[in-house]
């Protein structure tokens, strides 16, 4: 297996090290989390990048395997133009994405939690976090390679894998790695975890850049033949984190997509792919996000999309999300061949009413009044967010970068296979800007 170096980029592996890095302590911070870790601040010095990293503590965890007590290392960029990140190492876990609107409002776009026990609730979707070893469904929950059939543990409906499997990577504190302003978290999956062969050794590089983009680098190598696809699942919402479904609505979508990969009523693959023309899901053009909604079979998209790609293109144009009022946009650009577009079908909807419909609001009002009223005593309660914000069905929106889903069953799919001696490369951007008045 390769080395740790290798998969971070580091020459001499030292924790929360980097020569370029000019650090000093912030008083109190690491005591009010009640963790051990000691904070500091960093500017990367290299170029003048005046891009700050600071990193203290989130709380503890304990590990899932042997109950050791583990300290949840918690990194926060601040760019000069608004906007801030911050990564927790708990499940490699984008918390918050704090960005300005065209008025130099600041506001949190991420859903999340504000501490360790919110993100191990039963019920938190994934905020945020890192999927593997197989982001998205394994059909059935085996597959074949090489000639060996593997059965995978079945976390889905009881008939399928679903995102890694019962502890998938989401559930481990990884070990960080600090260069300049650039943080690489480890994980090491060992052989035969969630039944899956290989030992594998996993990073996920994050940094912010000055001109409001956010690069994700997720690497892989392993000991055996084994599938890999691995994603972030942040949750947007570019009103607000806590603005609800009535403001996703008004959203408007673009993706680069020519056909989707055509699924059953469990959202497997059947191998086949459906031509987007005509159909709901034709999103090449800008769409308004709730009519769009509003005319799919399920009310909503919980779809792989098959992006269209250039024969000279690393990284390619995968989505663009607009937010009309505050002028927020969202762009994405991967290296992967699909995105998973998910539009949080499946949170809480309390008074089952929540449904898309066309909007016809010539005039916002202030989107902080959106936040569902929930009574008392419903059977199916909000999330509770950051903030006290309550989450609920249609309340944000995933663009999952991704191999197609169940790719491992699929022959005229992407390979899914990292054989030893070879390394998994799979890069994200999120670029954010806005829609300057006429």
């Amino acid at each position: 297996m390769s080395s740790s170096a290798e998969l971070t980029g580091s020459t001499d592996n030292r924790h929360l090290s980097g020569a370029s890095v000019t650090i000093k302590p912030i008083d109190g911070i690491a005591e009010q989390r009640g963790s051990q870790t000691e904070s500091y601040e960093m500017v990367d010095s290299c170029n003048g990048a005046p891009v700050t990293l600071t990193v203290d503590g989130f709380g503890t965890v304990k590990h899932p395997k042997t109950g050791a007590t583990e300290t949840v290392k918690r990194f926060t960029w601040q760019n000069p133009h608004g906007m801030s990140v911050q990564v927790i190492s708990y499940g490699a876990i984008i918390t918050v994405m704090k960005v300005p609107d065209r008025n130099g409002r600041i506001d949190d776009v991420v859903l999340g939690f504000d501490d360790i026990p919110g993100y191990q609730t039963p019920n938190n979707p994934y905020f945020g976090a890192t999927i593997g070893r197989i982001a998205n469904r394994i059909g059935g929950g085996k597959f074949t390679l090489n000639g060996q059939e593997y059965q995978v543990t079945k976390n889905f409906e009881n008939r399928h894998q679903l995102h890694g499997g019962k502890v998938g990577f989401d559930k481990y504190n990884w070990e960080a790695f600090v260069d300049g302003t650039v943080v690489t978290l480890t994980h090491t999956s060992p052989d035969g975890d969630e039944g899956y062969p290989g030992a594998v050794m996993v990073s996920v590089r994050y940094e912010l850049k000055a001109d409001n983009r956010f690069e994700v680098l997720f690497k892989a190598v392993s000991t055996k033949p084994t599938p890999i696809n691995l994603t972030n699942h942040s949750y947007f919402n570019l009103a607000g984190h806590s603005t609800g479904h009535e403001e996703i609505y008004r959203h408007v979508v673009s993706i680069n997509a020519d056909k989707i990969t055509d699924t059953d009523a469990d959202s497997i693959p059947s191998g086949k792919f459906i031509c987007v023309g005509g159909t709901p899901y034709d999103l090449r053009i800008p769409r308004e996000l709730g009519p769009a909604m509003a005319k799919t079979v399920s009310e909503g998209f919980d779809d792989n999309f098959c992006i269209t790609k250039g024969t000279e293109q690393d990284r390619t144009f995968t989505a663009r999300v607009v937010h009309p009022h505050s002028g927020r946009v969202l762009e994405v650009y991967t290296d992967q061949p699909g995105v998973q577009f998910y539009t949080s079908n499946f949170m809480p909807d309390p008074n089952r009413n929540i449904r898309p419909k066309k909007v016809n609001a010539p005039e916002y009002y202030d989107v902080t009044r959106l936040e569902p009223v929930i009574p008392e005593g419903v059977a199916d309660p909000p999330i509770q967010g950051k903030g006290g914000a309550k989450y609920c069905k249609h309340g944000a929106f995933c663009l999952e970068t991704q191999n197609f889903p169940d790719a491992i069953n699929h022959a005229n799919f992407p390979s899914a296979v990292l054989n030893p001696g070879a390394q998994y490369v799979h890069e994200v951007v999120y670029k954010f800007d806005v829609l300057r008045d006429q």
